[in-house]
């Protein structure tokens, strides 16, 4: 019976080991499906670039149409308190005044942003393309 039971034994330790062959297929697997995804991933979004001194902003506004958003939602189109409707007849007329002119929106920094892609927006349609977008802690 010893030797019946060390055969039984001997057996017993071959099948209690574990196979990583399929967990690593596995792994490998997984790995390749993420770097494979991962290329097709894009961020969705426009780049905004900041003017880095004040100067440019003063510089561009002696000859440009100025949109001031302040912290309210209240928008000046050339110091001219404006409805959000009404944007873009005024860019149309002072375009048609000023066609060199380009428009620069100066948002507060706590203005509604819906209204600021808004303003944008209605510039563009207003017939200008070239819309600068600046910000400001005091927009009036």
């Amino acid at each position: 019976m010893s030797l019946r039971h060390r055969r039984i034994s001997e057996h017993n330790a071959d099948e209690t080991g574990i196979d990583l062959a399929p967990m690593l297929d596995f792994v490998l697997n997984l790995l390749i499906f993420f770097i494979i995804t991962a290329v097709f991933l894009k961020e969705i979004g426009i780049t905004v670039s900041r003017p880095n001194a004040s100067s440019s902003v003063e510089k561009k506004e002696s000859s440009s149409i100025v949109i001031a958003i302040d912290a309210a939602g209240d928008i000046l189109v050339d110091r001219k308190l404006t409805d959000e409707r009404s944007v873009r007849a005024a860019i149309e007329r002072l375009h048609a005044q000023r066609p060199e002119d380009a428009v620069v929106v100066v948002a507060h920094e706590d203005a509604p942003t819906g209204i600021l892609v808004s303003v944008i927006d209605q510039a563009r349609q207003g017939g200008v393309m070239a819309v600068s977008i600046a910000a400001s802690q005091n927009a009036m």
